[in-house]
């Protein structure tokens, strides 16, 4: 990570962990991510606004940050850019949630041991960072994607991989923490809460799945391994 996004990294984190309101953001310039430095702008790339996104994601923070960063630039597909924002919401938040869970089941006693210490609780959580890690991974491959262009393909395959994992995992999480999860005080149900709301929002796993299929027949069964592994 070059020194000026790791400086990025810091700054997301220092405000957006602590509650923001929209001043605050502003203040700090994550709105402008993608703005070019000479319009007073941060003038990063879309990995960059990965970074941001995410941690929007991962500390469920309720702002319109997002749409924000996509109105300061000028997109062809709106609504396709908007589901990788999406992505990578639920890409953060699954991280947020693995690491609740890991830390819920290393505190929590049974029997006089760490929930962790027992094997089927160590089965869920090794899916459960499986899932993350691949809707992680989906994410940046759709934003590393988007600043070369044409990143259709990725965009819809890192949205259907983080509504699948958000299906898998938060039911793991909520097994694995019991009623405690669904406490209003406690971090996982708002965690839980937006990843089923953005799983529904632009476009559930059978509208991805189907998009993807149609885009794979029309490229023709010639061009799939290339198209895959690009």
């Amino acid at each position: 990570m070059s020194e000026l996004r790791a400086l990025l990294a810091r700054t997301t984190e220092q405000v957006l962990s602590q509650t923001p309101d929209w001043a605050a953001v502003a203040q700090a310039g994550l709105d402008k991510v993608l703005v070019p430095e000479s319009w007073g702008g941060f003038g990063g790339s879309w990995e960059d606004a990965l970074i941001v996104i995410r941690a929007l994601g991962y500390h469920a923070v309720d702002l319109p940050l997002a749409e924000a960063i996509l109105d300061s630039v000028r997109v062809e597909e709106r609504d396709l850019h908007t589901a990788m924002m999406v992505a990578a919401k639920m890409a953060g938040a699954l991280s947020a949630a693995l690491d609740l869970s890991v830390e819920y089941t290393r505190q929590r006693q049974q029997f006089g041991k760490p929930l962790a210490s027992f094997q089927a609780i160590q089965q869920q959580l090794a899916i459960f960072a499986e899932e993350a890690a691949a809707a992680n991974m989906a994410a940046a491959a759709a934003f590393r994607a988007a600043d070369r262009g044409g990143a259709a393909f990725e965009i819809a395959c890192a949205k259907l991989r983080a509504n699948q994992a958000a299906r898998i995992s938060t039911a793991i999480a909520h097994q694995v923490h019991g009623a405690m999860g669904f406490t209003s005080e406690y971090r996982l149900h708002h965690l839980t809460r937006r990843l089923w709301k953005w799983s529904s929002e632009q476009g559930n796993e059978r509208f991805w799945a189907d998009r993807i299929g149609a885009q794979v027949a029309q490229r023709g069964a010639a061009n799939f391994w290339a198209d895959l592994t690009r």
